[in-house]
C-alpha cells in the first residue's frame, strides 16, 4: 500500500498501521490458544510412558521379528473375507448412492424444497460417522460377523459416493440435455440419454476410488468383531503373539498395495 511523504517520495508498506496491529493481535490470540491447549494436553499426559516409549517400541520390535511365516496358512480365509466385505459393501453403497445423488442434485431433484434437503441429510449423516462406529452399532443390532462389516462399509460409503456423484450431475453440459428435451423426450429418456452418459466416467472413477478406500477400512473392522483379517489381528494382540501380529500387518500391507495398484490401473483405463 503506497504512502506519499511530504517531499513527494512514495514509500510502499505491506500493511497499514491498523492492519499490522490486527495481524499481531491475531498471532497473540493464536499463541495464547496454543499455549492453553498444550497445557491441557500436558496435564492429561503421563510423561513417564512417553519417555519410555522408545524402549517399549524396541522391545515389541524384537519380539515381532522375524514374522511367524507358517501362520500365513491361517490368513487365507480372513483376507478373503476382508476383500468380500470391501467389495460387497461398495456395490451396495453404489446401488443406494445413485438415487440419493439424483435426488440431491439441483438439476435432477423432483423437489428442491422438500426432497433435496432429505437427500443431503442422508449424505451428511452417513459420511459423518466412521465405519468402526457403524460396525459397533450393527454388531449390537445384528450380531458379530462379516455381514455386520459389509453393512457398516456400505452405510459409510453411501454419503461419500452420493456427494461426489451429485456434484458430477450438477456439472454436466446442459446443452446436451436441452437438445434431447427439445425432441419431446420424457424425463426418464432425458436422464438416460442426456445425463447418464455424461456422468458414467465419474461414476466409474468414484466406484473404484471408494473400493480402494474400503479395502483399508475393512482391514480394521475385525478389531470390533465385524469379521475379516482384523479379527485375526485382534486375537493375536490379545495373546501378545507378536510374530503373528507382524505377519498379519505384512499381509494387510500387501493387500492394500495390490488394491492401490488395481485401482490405479482401472482409473487409468477409464480416464
Amino acid at each position: 500500500m503506497p504512502v506519499i511523504e511530504k517531499n513527494g517520495d512514495t514509500i510502499w508498506h505491506r500493511r497499514t498501521t491498523k492492519q499490522s496491529l490486527a495481524h499481531s493481535a491475531m498471532w497473540l490470540v493464536g499463541l495464547a490458544i496454543f499455549a492453553y491447549c498444550w497445557q491441557q494436553i500436558s496435564n492429561a499426559t503421563t510423561w513417564f510412558f512417553v519417555w519410555d516409549a522408545p524402549r517399549i517400541a524396541s522391545d515389541i520390535w524384537t519380539r515381532a521379528t522375524p514374522p511367524k511365516w507358517e501362520y500365513i496358512s491361517q490368513l487365507g480365509r480372513p483376507i478373503w473375507d476382508t476383500l468380500n466385505i470391501a467389495t460387497l459393501g461398495t456395490l451396495i453403497a453404489l446401488c443406494l448412492a445413485v438415487p440419493v445423488a439424483f435426488l440431491a442434485a439441483r438439476n435432477t431433484t423432483p423437489s428442491a424444497l422438500f426432497i433435496r434437503p432429505v437427500a443431503l441429510l442422508i449424505i451428511v449423516s452417513t459420511r459423518s460417522i466412521n465405519s468402526l462406529i457403524w460396525a459397533l452399532l450393527l454388531i449390537a443390532i445384528i450380531g458379530p460377523g462379516v455381514f455386520a462389516g459389509v453393512v457398516a462399509i456400505a452405510i459409510r460409503s453411501i454419503g461419500f459416493c452420493a456427494k461426489l456423484l451429485y456434484e458430477a450431475i450438477e456439472e454436466i453440459d446442459e446443452v446436451q440435455v436441452e437438445a434431447i428435451t427439445a425432441t419431446g423426450a420424457s424425463r426418464w429418456q432425458v436422464m438416460a440419454y442426456g445425463i447418464v452418459p455424461q456422468i458414467l466416467p465419474a461414476f466409474a472413477g468414484i466406484a473404484v476410488f471408494r473400493w480402494d478406500i474400503n479395502i483399508r477400512e475393512s482391514t480394521v473392522l475385525g478389531l470390533v468383531g465385524a469379521g475379516g483379517i482384523g479379527l485375526q489381528l485382534s486375537a493375536s494382540l490379545n495373546v501378545l503373539a507378536w510374530p503373528q501380529v507382524s505377519l498379519i500387518l505384512l499381509v494387510i500391507l500387501a493387500a492394500v498395495v495390490i488394491s492401490e495398484w488395481v485401482s490405479a490401473k482401472v482409473r487409468g483405463a477409464i480416464i
